[in-house]
């Protein structure tokens, strides 16, 4: 069988599918530059011990200007209240809700089986190198009543419970799609979202994953404090071209302790957020000019990638994420990461920009199957996890006959 539903003629490509239905799956994800919900819908279906994923397109709404508002002034270092955040995850809630019915409506002709909602991360709690707990606002019930689907939500929180970062996820992914076998040996996959992640394999063969440190995060922040609010983003990377890099501040930005911890290691904007730059520019008893500012940290980001490129020795990098539409940051990351040759996602079928919205569809696809999501030697935990918490949709709850192995691999189709 094709990526075909039953009502729908069978396909005549090459390809063969196991008997099974295929899925079709809605991933949802908001990220820590808060500018857009991403929903992707993503085909599933196994190939014996192959897991089969075919893109059917990314739908993107940005927040409302209010929605926006009222979330970024919620977040660390702000102070907020039961009240705030209670809002907050139904307001949340309701527009997730939205944005799937619309991505289902636009790219799965009103027929995916299951939505995976990642929601919006507004605090992830790291004390001692450890992660104690994570929360993401968007409430699944809300996100279940308006498609009528049943949805995946809480994602992290089994990871964390288990004695992991609950982070970075992408690791699942990237170990099936882009490290399998000999073909993945000396690759790495870096995400640049607010926050970078990447993924390599060890010396053994085994998965190693972890947050870097702030990629847009801190580019956001300046240039949403040089623009009084009007730029959500250094777009294009145009702040970063003017300016030049201020060696003392910059000093001041390696010297963070975070970067020295081993991994696995998880972070956000609890730690790299406006005040924190603030901070440092206290210490250094001066302030750069704006675009200055921008070079530097944007600078900062490219160093770090640089840096865990020679850690692990990696010949290849395959980058995704936001921050791939920043002309100057990846300039730079092509500079820092060489030898390493720096590829795109897309070489791999995947759209960069819509890379971690399939990656929720494949956790919410392999927890509706009964298959753990997380790989612990990238997480920390103890053992892997079956993720998230499931609410029904429409009808009753009405899950397929769990998996007895976990897939081998991922392979996308066109």
């Amino acid at each position: 069988m094709g990526f075909t539903h039953p009502t729908e003629p069978p396909g005549g490509g090459p390809t063969r599918f196991s008997r099974d239905r295929p899925w079709r799956v809605i991933g949802m994800l908001s990220g820590t530059s808060l500018d857009a919900v991403d929903a992707a819908v993503a085909e599933f279906a196994f190939d014996g011990p192959d897991l089969l994923l075919r893109p059917a397109g990314l739908h993107t709404e940005p927040y409302p200007a209010e929605l926006r508002d009222e979330l970024a002034a919620c977040l660390p270092p702000a102070a907020t209240t039961f009240g705030q955040v209670c809002r907050l995850d139904t307001r949340l809630g309701q527009f997730f809700g939205r944005v799937a019915a619309r991505a289902n409506d636009g790219l799965a002709r009103g027929r995916a089986d299951l939505v995976a909602s990642h929601g919006q991360t507004v605090h992830h709690w790291v004390a001692d190198g450890r992660a104690r707990g994570t929360l993401q606002l968007g409430a699944a019930a809300w996100i279940a009543e308006a498609t009528g689907l049943p949805v995946v939500s809480d994602l992290r929180t089994r990871d964390i419970a288990r004695g992991g970062q609950g982070a970075p996820l992408a690791a699942t992914l990237d170990a099936l799609l882009l490290l399998t076998g000999t073909d993945g040996t000396g690759r790495g996959a870096l995400n640049l979202g607010g926050i970078a992640n990447i993924t390599v394999r060890d010396a053994a063969g085994g998965i190693v994953a972890y947050d870097i440190g702030p990629a847009n995060a801190l580019i956001d922040a300046v240039a949403a404090e040089a623009s009084g609010g009007a730029e959500r983003m250094d777009t294009g990377g145009a702040r970063a071209a003017r300016g030049t890099v201020d060696p003392g501040l910059l000093a001041l930005l390696l010297a963070e302790p975070y970067y020295r911890l081993p991994p696995p290691k998880s972070t956000g904007k609890e730690l790299f957020h406006a005040e924190y730059l603030a901070d440092l520019l206290r210490r250094l008893g001066r302030r750069p000019a704006d675009d200055d500012l921008a070079a530097t940290v944007t600078e900062l980001t490219a160093r770090l990638v640089g840096a865990a490129c020679r850690a692990h020795g990696l010949t290849e990098l395959v980058v995704s994420g936001g921050g791939v539409r920043n002309p100057v940051l990846m300039d730079r990351v092509r500079a820092l990461a060489a030898p390493a040759h720096v590829v795109p996602v897309e070489r791999f079928g995947l759209p960069a920009q819509a890379k971690e919205a399939y990656l929720f569809a494949l956790l919410g696809f392999l927890t509706a199957h009964g298959l753990a999501g997380s790989v612990p030697s990238a997480t920390g935990a103890a053992a892997p996890a079956l993720l998230g918490s499931l609410t029904p949709g429409a009808g009753p709850l009405v899950l397929p006959r769990p998996r007895t192995a976990p897939p081998r691999r991922l392979r996308v189709v066109p």
